[in-house]
């Protein structure tokens, strides 16, 4: 066990690369992330934020049946039920482009995009990495 926890210890201080390296600049940042009504989409599909910041999303339901929302790179899968808001926070410490999609089965309609279904709700965080690496 010591040998195992001493590698890690090695590996995170000697080893491991710069951009892979876990940052916090202690920016809080609010988004608001809305299911809209009978439309099977997020809006906004897609947010940017920097590398370090924490993000506080509220995630508003408009819908009369349930939802979810996960970001499976992040740990995140969070039921949103009928009519309701809730809140999610995350760490933004690594810099990418995190797919976010409605975890729980919605069904499908006819919406003004044409037809629409559960699979169609789905966004993307792209972290932007502001430290320069070379």
């Amino acid at each position: 066990m010591v040998v195992i926890i001493g590698s890690g210890v090695f590996y995170r201080n000697f080893l491991l690369p710069e951009s892979s390296v876990p940052v916090s600049t202690g920016v809080i940042r609010e988004i608001t992330i809305i299911a809209k009504k009978d439309d099977w989409r997020f809006i906004p599909e897609i947010f940017e934020v920097d590398r370090g910041d924490t993000i506080i999303a509220t995630v508003i339901n408009e819908d009369s049946y349930d939802h979810g929302i996960a970001i499976d790179a992040l740990g995140i899968s969070q039921r949103m039920p009928a009519n309701s808001t809730i809140r999610i926070k995350l760490d933004a410490t690594q810099a990418g482009d995190f797919p976010f999609y409605c975890s729980v089965p919605c069904g499908e309609g006819d919406t003004p995009m044409g037809h629409r279904t559960h699979f169609d709700m789905i966004g993307t965080i792209t972290v932007k990495d502001l430290v320069k690496t070379e």
